[in-house]
């Protein structure tokens, strides 16, 4: 399964391919609810390897990432525009698009011994947004 994944705004990047390891999609209602309630949040967890660029390219994924989970939530750039094509046997099966996602959690994990580092990033669609967020599938990539 191959992973594209497009974070746009203020300074847009994409997080390759052979970074990322999961994605998982979550619907959240409040735990208290005895029945489907209104105040639903969707969200996204990506987790991945750091692959530091080389050769001095200034591109490096994952440090865009941890500065975006930085960003202030009184900057308009906190929210970003965020699109997910999970693709197997050349077939989309999901396209996650999150037009205000904002960063609720990111990780950074190192380790001696692997020698390579490991991230999560935990998103969430804006609430009021809601509505906005799409998620398709099921046609030729």
């Amino acid at each position: 399964m191959a992973f594209r994944i497009k974070i746009e705004g203020q300074e847009p990047f994409d997080i390759p391919p052979e970074c990322t390891k999961s994605v998982r999609f979550t619907t959240e209602i409040p735990l208290d609810s005895n029945a489907r309630t209104k105040d639903v949040g969707t969200g996204l967890v990506i987790t991945g390897k750091i692959l530091a660029a080389t050769d001095g390219d200034p591109d490096d994924s994952t440090r865009k990432m941890a500065l975006w989970s930085v960003v202030p939530a009184e900057k308009a750039d906190c929210y970003r525009k965020v699109t997910i094509e999970l693709t197997a046997a050349g077939v989309i099966e999901r396209k996650y698009h999150f037009p205000n996602a904002f960063v609720v959690d990111y990780q950074e994990k190192y380790g001696d011994v692997d020698g390579t580092g490991t991230f999560t990033l935990a998103l969430r669609q804006k609430k009021d947004k809601f509505a906005n967020a799409t998620v398709e599938g099921g046609y030729p990539a």
